[in-house]
This record gives C-alpha cells, sequence and structure tokens, in this order.
C-alpha cells in the first residue's frame, strides 16, 4: 500500500496531484471517467484541439456540472503544460510529433509527463528519456496500456529471480490484415460502415490496431523499456492461447517459435484458418519464464503453473487491461514516487513504414492506419543501417520514387525537411545510435 499511503498523505496535507490531459480522445475519456472517483488527483486543465468536444466527453463519462467549471478548457497543449499549478502532464493525442514537442515543452517548464503516445515514443523515447533526466522530471509509459503492463510482468519475473525469455500482448490477426485500409477495415471487425461511424470510431485508428502497426509499436516499446530482442524480419503473431505460451514462445532450440531466449513476440487470438484460439490473449499481455533451476520446475508443477513439456517454462499473463481506467497508478507513482511505469532504456527495436501497394512516385504518404503503409518492427541496428523510414514520419510526406509493394521504405524514398522539428529530433537520436552499426 506504498501508492496509498503516499496518496492519504496528500490527501491530510489537502495537497491534491493536479494533471493537465492533452487529447480527450477514447484514452482520455477512460481516464476521466475515473477522476469523480479517485481521492488526492485533480484535473486542472484539460487540451483539445476542440475544446468543445472535451466537455462533451467530460459530460459524457459521469462529470457534473460544478468539476465541468473548475476545470480549464484550452485548445493548444503548450498553454496547459505552462500553467503553474500542474505537476504531471498527461500526453494522449496519438500524433508523434505533437507528443515530442509536448514532452520537451513539460521538460522545460519542470513537469512529470505520462507518455500515452507509443508513436511518439516508439520514435524518439530514449531521446526523450534522456532529456527527462536532465530537466529531473518523469518520463513515463503508461500504466492500463499493454508496453506498461508487459514490463511489469517483466520486472516481478526479473526481481524473482526468473528469466524471462519472451513477453508481449494478445491480439487479433491475419496475414491479409497487413492490407487492411480504412475503407476496408470494418469487414474485419464484422462491423458495417453505418454502425462504426454511430459509434464514433476512427477508421484509421481501429485500422492501426488490425494492420498490425499498432502491435509493432507496442512491442518495440516493451522491447526498448526491458531491453529484450525483437525479431529479425517483423513479428510473427502465432495463434496461442494462455495454456500455450510456455509451449510455443520459447526458443527453438527448446522446440518453441522463438529465434531467441529474451525477445517479444504477439500472439493471435485467431488460427490461420480463421477459428478462435481456445483460451485467446487477445485484450491481455504476459511473460514466459525460465526456470533457474530444477527445483524451481519443480514448484511450477507444484502450484499448478502451466509449463511447456519440458517443465522448464512457464508464463505469468493478465487477461485484460482497461487502458486509461488505469492511469493512475502512473500519474500518482510519478508525482509521489518518482517513478515511472515503464520507460525507455535503450533502442532496441524499431518500427518501419512497408508499402501496403506498389507506390507511385509523388503520393503522399498517409501514416499509421491509413491506405498507403504498415508499421514493420524491425531491429533498430537493421533500422539504421538501411536508412529505413520510421512510421511515426510516414505521414504527410511526398515520394520521390516509385516503391514496390512489401517494401520497407527509405529515407531516399521521401521528399522531407531537415528543418522539420520532429524529423530534426528523431535524426539526432539516429546519430546517438551510430555505435550499434559498429
Amino acid at each position: 500500500m506504498f501508492l496509498q499511503n503516499a496518496i492519504l498523505k496528500r490527501m491530510h496535507d489537502k495537497n491534491p496531484v493536479k494533471v493537465a490531459l492533452i487529447g480527450a480522445g477514447k484514452f482520455g475519456s477512460m481516464f476521466l471517467s475515473q477522476v469523480p472517483s479517485t481521492n488526492g488527483l485533480e484535473v486542472s486543465v484539460i487540451a483539445d484541439l476542440k475544446p468543445e468536444n472535451a466537455i462533451k466527453a467530460c459530460k459524457n463519462v459521469g462529470w457534473n456540472d460544478d468539476l465541468i467549471k473548475k476545470t480549464k478548457f484550452v485548445d493548444q497543449g503548450v498553454e496547459a503544460i505552462k500553467l503553474d499549478e500542474v505537476d504531471v502532464v498527461i500526453e494522449s493525442t496519438g500524433f508523434p510529433a505533437a507528443g515530442i514537442e509536448h514532452a520537451r515543452q513539460a521538460f522545460q517548464h519542470g513537469k512529470h509527463i505520462v507518455m500515452v503516445n507509443v508513436e511518439a515514443d516508439v520514435l524518439a523515447g530514449a531521446a526523450l528519456v534522456k532529456e527527462a533526466k536532465s530537466a529531473g522530471v518523469i518520463y513515463s509509459m503508461a500504466y492500463g496500456d499493454q508496453p506498461a503492463l508487459t514490463a511489469e510482468i517483466v520486472e516481478w519475473a526479473r526481481a524473482s529471480g526468473f528469466h524471462v525469455t519472451s513477453a508481449g500482448k494478445g491480439t487479433r490477426y491475419q496475414p491479409i490484415y497487413h492490407k487492411s485500409t480504412p475503407s476496408t477495415v470494418w469487414d474485419y471487425y464484422g462491423l458495417t460502415h453505418e454502425d462504426a461511424h454511430k459509434a464514433g470510431m476512427n477508421p484509421k485508428m481501429f485500422n492501426s490496431f488490425l494492420d498490425g502497426t499498432k502491435s509493432a509499436l507496442e512491442m518495440a516499446a516493451i522491447a526498448n523499456a526491458c531491453e529484450l530482442e525483437v525479431p529479425t524480419n517483423g513479428l510473427l503473431f502465432p495463434p496461442c492461447g494462455m495454456d500455450d505460451l510456455a509451449e510455443i514462445l520459447k526458443p527453438k532450440n527448446f522446440g518453441g517459435l522463438l529465434e531467441k531466449n529474451g525477445q517479444v513476440e504477439v500472439v493471435s487470438s485467431l488460427e490461420r484458418d480463421g477459428r478462435p484460439v481456445f483460451k485467446d490473449l487477445r485484450w491481455g499481455v504476459f511473460a514466459v519464464l525460465q526456470a533457474p533451476n530444477d527445483y524451481a520446475a519443480s514448484c511450477f508443477k507444484q502450484y499448478g503453473m502451466n509449463t511447456d513439456n519440458t517443465g522448464q517454462f512457464s508464463a505469468m499473463y493478465k487477461p485484460f487491461h482497461l487502458i486509461g481506467m488505469e492511469l493512475n497508478i502512473s500519474i500518482f507513482s510519478a508525482a509521489l514516487l518518482n517513478q515511472a511505469t515503464g520507460q525507455t532504456q535503450t533502442f532496441t527495436g524499431d518500427v518501419v513504414a512497408t508499402t501496403k501497394r506498389n507506390l507511385k512516385k509523388g503520393e503522399i504518404l498517409d501514416g499509421e492506419g491509413g491506405e498507403t503503409v504498415w508499421g514493420k518492427l524491425v531491429p533498430s541496428k537493421t533500422s539504421l543501417s538501411t536508412g529505413a523510414l520510421p512510421i511515426g514520419l510516414a505521414h504527410g510526406i511526398k515520394l520521390k520514387n516509385d516503391v514496390k509493394e512489401n517494401e520497407i521504405m527509405k529515407w531516399t524514398d521521401v521528399d522531407f525537411s531537415s528543418n522539420d522539428p520532429a524529423i530534426s529530433y528523431r535524426k539526432s537520436m539516429e546519430n546517438d545510435f551510430k555505435f550499434l552499426l559498429d
């Protein structure tokens, strides 16, 4: 109860943790739904490009009029960050360039930041963490999202003396999904376009979940935070249920699928023929453990854990995650304990733009979840050595060359400006990691 005790002290001192939320979309709304019932926390300001939508979101999740009146609503994230009373900034826009800018503004103003924006974290997380440490503030993954929850299991396993063989999450996957576009996505989800529109579902966002981009981003974030390896040529997405994690997600030399002993992977909730996987982990996270000795392996069996056929490997998993409804753990950890709930440590994995179809010179890339490219997970060494274009920068940028279907795009394929702040920041980080190529 160390966190709860710290919260109680702030309540006793009548000094709640004050938060600025940037981006009142689905994640932000889920966080906001918990605010009225959370002791020791106060949302001072909400920034959204359309403040009226943020007010509507607060009403939709149950805020009363008094709480809404006490809260500032602005249309610029920087304006929210500058407020003196703010302790913690939540960056929930989903736009990489905005995430980088807001994080750097938070550092300049001495504010902790919880980076819900995994796109920004994968694009430039190592540089952002370095800058946050120089500023004496916390830069943290968002508890409730799958990377932070996976990192928590990895930390538990390592602190308990186990080797982590693999870690990751579940999702809905079929190979054809890599070609999905915003115009086809609802067919794969079994929804009509009308029903999706009525529900306010963003086709591009949901397509990024489906076409493999979001999975790649989250696995890169986990690899970079937990110093795990990534597959050489992209995620495998093997069909796998909770009972079979230890059997399937172990190294090849032990009879599993992994090329390395200590890497990230995503399991599919669908068999390749479309049948549902038994006891799937579509909404959950996991880590596969390797027993350090025969006695530990025997304890796996004695205490009812699922193991592989050798008894040496077992798995710990969490079958669900509540996304923004769990975010308070990150906020309180940063403000009260000066601790991050997951944080980039290195640059092991990268996510690169990969073509969905033949692209022609002069076309404009439409980024994550769009019509033109999807994000593929590769080792950062591969990304740097080939000059690959990060998925986080593959938006609104013009092609200089024709590029064939299924090709990883390169910086040399696009017309970019080195003066663009996000591109400049990423290029600077790449220079810091050139030692990977030695």
